[in-house]
């Protein structure tokens, strides 16, 4: 694409292409074994990890940043699995 004389990038292909590098990584990293061991312990430690009601609002949030996390790591590995 030309605008005023300057050729510009196409910043969304090299962010598909670098993404889909990052998820390519991600299922290098875990895979085997041992990748998948440290998965289910991040599952295990997060996600399925439950609080007491009286658990701080603190507490909840901190554990809530680490569920995200992991759910992105898993996300990102799987996309990465399947060639996306």
């Amino acid at each position: 694409m030309a605008s005023d004389g300057w050729e510009w990038p196409e910043p969304a292909d090299a962010a598909v292409d670098a993404e889909a590098e990052l998820c390519r990584s991600f299922a290098r990293a875990f895979a085997g074994s041992d990748g998948a061991r440290v998965l289910a312990w991040l599952r295990t430690t997060t996600i399925e990890r439950r609080l007491s009601p009286e658990a701080s609002e603190a507490a909840l949030r901190h554990l809530e940043g680490q569920r995200h996390l992991v759910a992105a790591i898993e996300r990102m590995t799987a996309r990465g699995r399947e060639g996306r």
